[in-house]
């Protein structure tokens, strides 16, 4: 196996834009790979920049209907609100059936990349588009681009693929693709669906009780869980479910909204909790899987303070050189964000000075957050084999 670390970009995947005033702003892409750039993260000889290309029918239709597809190719004149298109979430735009077939092809390169060893590590910041449903647009997302690759995948004969999904919001979408499929294994830590969008996610939900009961695993936590709040549930209780699936390759969502100035949403991590989630998962794959990782982008709205930081140290840590969270911002950098005349004030360096230590999660405990991990391995946990209670599991 390689060691080598691809990055799918092409400037074209900028092209996904719901509109000037929608949340998922292609900037935080662009504002992304410039300062990735800018701090040598994507530097020849670190990373290997690939260009994707479109996915085509055979792929989409791997998880999409074939009518829905043509509803898509029909919605920048005729948007059918029935597929989930036109509306405020999902407007529509020109050439959004390209854009979204670009940053599919962009996610199942990522897995072919690691499939054939290529790549150790690949990674597609565009792609995490993980609430789109077979028949309809859903969350910003057009194609779920995740469950296509995860699909891919499974046609190359892979037995058993684990998704971890970091987004704040429940990945409903890959969830429901695979919910009674045993050799795909689906876990969501998310804000509880109590509050917030999409209403799914909760600990009982655990698989098609017939035919995949134990492969799916919710975590919802709590509005306001900081950093250790995070770090601690996401330790008590991903690794060990993932461990005891076994699974060949790694993929995660790595989207970034859960972070304390996320307008959509209500938890409260810093970029250098984020950072410490990507750690987390990147040192999973090389224990779980030879380090098989595939790492896609996802939510954040944050386009200028958030973003282009968290995913920075994403894109470092796949690389394998991680950056000192005190690394300055190049000061063009900054200019380049004020003369583009965004709202928010550009930040100074790659830290927020959170705090990332926590003590490991014991049953004893009754915070908020431990009630959330306590309801989630006691739903999940005795399918795996592992004691809900006992914090060594």
């Amino acid at each position: 196996m390689s060691d080598s670390v691809a990055v799918v970009w092409d400037e074209a995947l900028l092209g996904y834009t719901m509109g000037g005033e929608h949340p998922l702003h292609p900037v935080r892409l662009d504002l992304t790979m410039r300062l990735a750039d800018g701090l040598g993260v994507l530097a020849p000889g670190r990373v290997e920049v690939v260009r994707p290309t479109p996915a085509g029918d055979d792929l989409l239709t791997l998880v999409h209907d074939p009518a829905y597809l043509e509803a898509v190719r029909r919605a920048p004149a005729h948007p059918d609100e029935a597929y989930g298109l036109g509306t405020a979430d999902n407007p529509v735009f020109e050439g959004m059936y390209e854009a979204a077939a670009l940053i599919t092809g962009g996610s199942v390169l990522a897995a072919e990349l690691v499939h054939t060893g290529r790549a150790q590590h690949a990674v597609n910041i565009s792609g995490g588009l993980h609430h789109a449903m077979r028949d309809r647009a859903s969350g910003f997302c057009v194609f779920n681009d995740a469950a296509i690759a995860i699909a891919w995948l499974l046609g190359q004969g892979y037995e058993r693929i684990a998704y971890v999904d970091l987004d704040v919001h429940h990945g409903d979408g890959v969830q429901a693709a695979f919910y009674d499929d045993p050799r795909v294994l689906t876990v969501s830590v998310h804000q509880t669906p109590l509050t917030l969008f999409p209403g799914t996610g909760f600990p009982e939900e655990t698989g098609d009780p017939e035919k995949a009961l134990g492969s799916a695993v919710n975590l919802a936590l709590p509005n306001g869980t900081d950093d250790s709040g995070w770090l601690r549930a996401f330790t008590a209780v991903v690794p060990s479910v993932v461990r005891a699936f076994a699974p060949q390759i790694l993929v995660t969502q790595c989207g970034c909204d859960a972070h304390h100035e996320d307008p959509l949403a209500d938890l409260a991590l810093t970029v250098d909790g984020q950072r410490a989630s990507y750690r987390a998962v990147h040192d999973l794959a090389h224990e779980v899987c030879d380090g098989r990782w595939i790492a896609l982008g996802g939510g954040g709205y944050g386009l200028v303070r958030c973003v282009p930081r968290a995913w920075t140290h994403l894109l470092a840590e796949a690389s394998g050189e991680r950056l000192d969270p005190a690394t300055a911002i190049p000061q063009s950098w900054r200019d380049d964000v004020v003369a583009r005349g965004l709202k928010a004030r550009p930040p100074t360096h790659m830290t927020e000075g959170g705090y990332t230590g926590f003590s490991a999660w014991d049953p004893y405990t009754e915070s908020r957050v431990d009630r959330a991990v306590s309801r989630t391995r006691k739903a999940s946990f005795p399918y795996f084999g592992l004691d809900p209670d006992d914090p060594r599991d």
